[in-house]
């Protein structure tokens, strides 16, 4: 089977269409974008040489609302993974039912390259190359990979500029002073933490002295680690980055292992644990397992040996269809990406509605609104998934296709 995102994403749709007995006609209708924009960008780099970069944006599905979804700059970025992330962020806005479609960004960069001035001139060409494809009613981007709430202000300030009026619900995971969300910075982790939670309750799994190895400590995987340590009481026995992981059977501090990668880039050597690889972490003896990292890390290869009770997918794609299957028949409980990390586009869309009001929330209020879907989504998905006799992936697709589905044909579009 090919590790193609795109086609890896068709495939979860056909299995799901074809549980639901849905025609070959409307499986067709939901397995491609409404429309893609490849983009040129020619920069003038700060010494003087010029360097042209490929960015995209794939607008999949806006029957629901308007489309939403992140922009990642990445050096290995493609048109098959913006695709699928468009595809997956359709279903991850139907799945915990927050009115809004599905797209997705990138550009093929490696930012850590790029000074912040060419930095700035990326992001503001960007947003000049699709301004006439996006806006608070048409598709509101948000930062992803290796994008930050700076980025975003140049992007808001870019289009606000061509179009001569503010327009904060352009863009979301802006900075505070902004228009930005109060707790959006934590809240794809918060979002999935909650589902770990109510997957526990499932289980009757006592989260207090639970182990868990989380693969990917980016922002998403060091706040997951942080507050399942600090709020829930787990035991975080490892952790990895980029570079490698390390593990401490009788646990580790979150807090310092991500001081330590601040200090020297990498998780890599911290004092009182022992080096491993981001291989050996998905197949640790633990309760929860978080990928928070990359797409199609756990493969038919690998999941025989995935020993986790709980698998939660904070990353996009961890996970591949035969992957599924295999950690369905060994009763591993997944949580899947599109339920699992919404906490992220569930803020954005508070986010949203905060801007178009001028009145913004508490992180309190955030935090229990959020609580609330995500918990929402999560039985929701467990209900379908119980109620078919699926996987838990399977269970949501077929709660967001229906959904995707309705609107469409409400709007005569099917």
């Amino acid at each position: 089977m090919s590790l193609d995102p795109f086609k890896i994403a068709q495939e979860q749709l056909a299995n799901a269409c074809k549980i639901k007995d849905i025609s070959n006609e409307v499986f067709n209708a939901l397995a491609e974008p409404e429309r893609f924009v490849r983009i040129r960008i020619t920069l003038k780099m700060d010494n003087g040489a010029l360097k042209t970069f490929t960015g995209f944006r794939s607008q999949y599905n806006s029957a629901r609302g308007p489309m939403k979804g992140g922009i990642r700059w990445h050096p290995e970025e493609s048109e098959s993974l913006v695709k699928a992330l468009s595809a997956w962020m359709t279903w991850k806005t139907a799945c915990v039912d927050i009115p809004l479609g599905g797209a997705k960004g990138g550009i093929i960069c490696n930012p850590k390259e790029l000074s912040n001035t060419e930095q700035e001139k990326l992001a503001r060409d960007y947003i000049r190359k699709i301004a006439d494809f996006i806006g608070p009613q048409i598709d509101v981007p948000a930062p992803d990979v290796y994008t930050n709430p700076q980025i975003m202000a140049w992007m808001m300030d870019e289009y606000e500029t061509i179009f001569r009026k503010h327009s904060p619900s352009v863009i979301t995971g802006k900075p505070l002073p902004l228009g930005g969300s109060a707790g959006r910075f934590v809240s794809t982790s918060k979002g999935g933490n909650y589902c770990i939670r109510e997957a526990a309750k499932d289980m009757d799994l006592n989260l207090n002295g639970a182990t868990v190895a989380v693969q990917g400590y980016g922002n998403a995987g060091s706040w997951a680690a942080r507050l399942l340590h600090d709020e829930y009481g787990c035991k975080i026995i490892a952790v990895s980055d980029s570079k490698g992981g390390i593990y401490n059977k009788n646990g580790l501090n979150p807090h310092k292992a991500f001081e330590h990668k601040v200090e020297t880039r990498s998780v890599i050597g911290m004092k009182g644990t022992e080096d491993i690889t981001n291989e050996e972490i998905l197949e640790l003896e633990c309760d929860v397992l978080v990928p928070a990292a990359l797409e199609n890390v756990i493969t038919e290869k690998n999941a025989q040996n995935i020993k986790a009770k709980i698998v939660a997918e904070l990353a996009n794609g961890p996970t591949t269809p035969r992957a599924d299957k295999i950690l369905f028949k060994n009763g591993i409980h997944v949580i899947p990406d599109f339920l699992c990390n919404a906490g992220g586009v569930t803020v954005s869309y508070f986010e949203m509605v905060q801007g178009y009001y001028r009145y913004f929330w508490t992180e309190r209020e955030i935090f229990e609104a959020l609580d609330r879907v995500m918990t929402n989504a999560y039985n929701s998905t467990k209900e379908s998934a119980d109620q078919h006799n699926v996987d838990h992936r399977t269970g949501a697709y077929l709660i967001s296709i229906d959904r995707v589905i309705e609107a469409m044909k409400l709007r005569g579009r099917l």
